[in-house]
């Protein structure tokens, strides 16, 4: 007989082994990718969700946005593909901004499980893609027409036949097809090993699914709601500015209000919707949002569905928080990863112990593409500022926040690109001061070997403002980046020469407290 009521020993047992599930489908997504995304950079998350699309465990090294807005991916699947319609064998794909993770680059995937023919749970991948067409992403780019392939909701396999034709138009539109389709199929393997490791749960162990997430779900609903009444009943409010050096900065202008149990999250008066490509979607605003409140309030608390649930937030549409489609997206964690930075700042007064200053980090990275010695190639690196100082120590240096994305080791990038990496170094000094310092930045310098152009499309924020401190912490140094000596606005595609230098100097965090 399936268990339906569960004690707290049987039910931690049971939610170890949902995560170990999830973590050993995403180890096994890492050994068989076929790029430095998915092996190097962490730039993806694997979660199973129950039936409905509601989430239930997640891979232990995600990405925060993808675990808010993976569940809602499936649960577009589910509008698209009525539960009664699907069957074994199905695989589903899309990378619509607005119904997955914000940007084309992120291809999700979803498979239905089912237990002797009824359908249980959902496993789903989502992961940054070597390439995905159209002009590399940069922050410049005004249209998502611009931005490469958009694949709406569709069985990438049916039944366990393969969609011939979906592979081919993705193939024929990305500049490295054998990475990018590698990657796709490595999503799948991982959603088969999702689904034979709940198969083998449910049989060994007698669950019922169903009773096993509404009951994780609800427990982590109410931890968060205790959470969230523990801070006095008000309306707390904050502003964080950021530039990607275009020609009108960002703006988060954050109003929380905390009654009971409840938080809702307004974002009336930011940036209005730009021409650019820096527009953060309803989902990745929500996803950053809640990754905000739960750092600060209950970081401990399992993620899932329940987790969410006493969380609202709002953005007047044609604002950067809930831009029009067509609107252009590809960078958007250059807006969107401003929203932990607000919901902390925003927090300093009733919470001053559990906040940290502004990162320097949000969105540095460097995508270099062209064609050398006959093959094609084009490699994200990512290049991490810092985090802000926190209540009790000083912030962490060169490290992605609040991403999760790691650098790409020197000795792979050099191996897979034409270039020489010169320098790879802590910018000593470029945290803000505060009683706990901003961590520091770094500073990353190669040449260029290539024969032919190559073209480099770099993200850095912060380089008119920089990442501001709190309760007194100063702030930390802006970015800069250079080409050949000369500091030049990365919002705009650079062509490299055989010999040119690059080099980037991330900003660093801000400062905690009074120095």
């Amino acid at each position: 007989m399936a268990h339906t009521r569960f004690d707290p020993i049987t039910l931690e047992i049971l939610w170890t082994r949902l995560v170990s599930i999830v973590d050993e489908a995403a180890a096994n997504y890492v050994r068989t990718a076929f790029s430095t995304l998915v092996q190097e950079s962490n730039d993806f998350a694997v979660v199973l969700t129950d039936a409905q699309g509601r989430s239930l465990a997640q891979s232990t090294k995600s990405i925060p946005s993808f675990i808010g807005t993976l569940p809602r991916t499936v649960g577009h699947f589910l509008d698209r593909f009525p539960a009664n319609t699907l069957k074994p064998g199905d695989v589903l794909i899309t990378n619509d901004p607005w119904l997955g993770t914000g940007h084309l680059p992120d291809i999700s995937i979803a498979m239905p499980l089912f237990h002797k023919r009824k359908l249980v749970a959902f496993a789903a991948v989502t992961s940054h893609m070597p390439d995905i067409g159209g002009r590399t992403w940069n922050a410049g780019i005004r249209e998502l027409f611009e931005e490469g392939l958009q694949i709406p909701p569709l069985k990438l396999i049916e039944a366990g036949r393969i969609n011939e034709t979906a592979v081919a138009f993705i193939r024929q539109n990305v500049r490295v097809p054998e990475l990018t389709m590698g990657d796709v199929w490595a999503e799948v393997a991982c959603c088969h090993c999702i689904g034979e490791g709940l198969i083998n749960l449910i049989e060994e162990a007698g669950v019922e699914v169903a009773a096993l997430a509404k009951e994780v779900q609800r427990r982590s609903e109410n931890a968060m709601r205790a959470a969230i009444e523990a801070i006095p009943d008000g309306v707390y409010r904050s502003r964080v500015e950021n530039d990607v050096g275009l020609e009108e900065s960002l703006v988060a202008e954050c109003r929380m209000t905390v009654k009971g149990s409840n938080m809702a999250i307004d974002y009336t008066g930011s940036t209005r919707q730009l021409p650019r490509a820096i527009n953060s979607v309803p989902a990745y605003t929500f996803a950053y949002t809640c990754f905000g409140v739960k750092a600060v309030l209950s970081p401990d608390l399992p993620n899932n569905d329940g987790s969410y649930r006493p969380i609202t937030t709002w953005a007047p549409e044609g604002t950067i928080f809930n831009p029009r489609y067509p609107a252009a997206c590809t960078t958007r964690g250059m807006a969107g990863q401003l929203l932990p930075p607000a919901v902390m700042l925003a927090l300093a007064e009733a919470i001053p112990d559990r906040i940290q200053g502004c990162p320097g980090s949000p969105q540095c990275s460097m995508m270099l593409s062209g064609e050398h010695r006959g093959r094609g190639y084009a490699l994200i690196n990512f290049a991490s500022g810092s985090m802000g100082g926190g209540p009790r120590r000083d912030g962490v240096s060169t490290v992605s926040f609040p991403s999760n994305v790691a650098n790409v080791p020197m000795e792979v990038s050099e191996s897979l690109l034409p270039i020489r990496v010169l320098r790879r170094e802590r910018r000593e000094g470029s945290g803000g001061a505060g009683k706990y310092r901003g961590g520091d930045g770094q500073r990353v310098e190669f040449e260029f070997l290539g024969e032919t152009p190559g073209v480099a499309s770099i993200l850095m924020n912060r380089l008119n403002h920089p990442a501001a401190g709190v309760l007194g912490g100063k702030e930390g140094a802006t970015g800069c980046a250079y080409l050949n000596g000369k500091p030049r606005l990365p919002s705009e595609h650079w062509v490299l020469n055989k010999g040119d230098r690059v080099m980037l100097e991330t900003p660093g965090g801000g400062g905690y407290g009074a120095p």
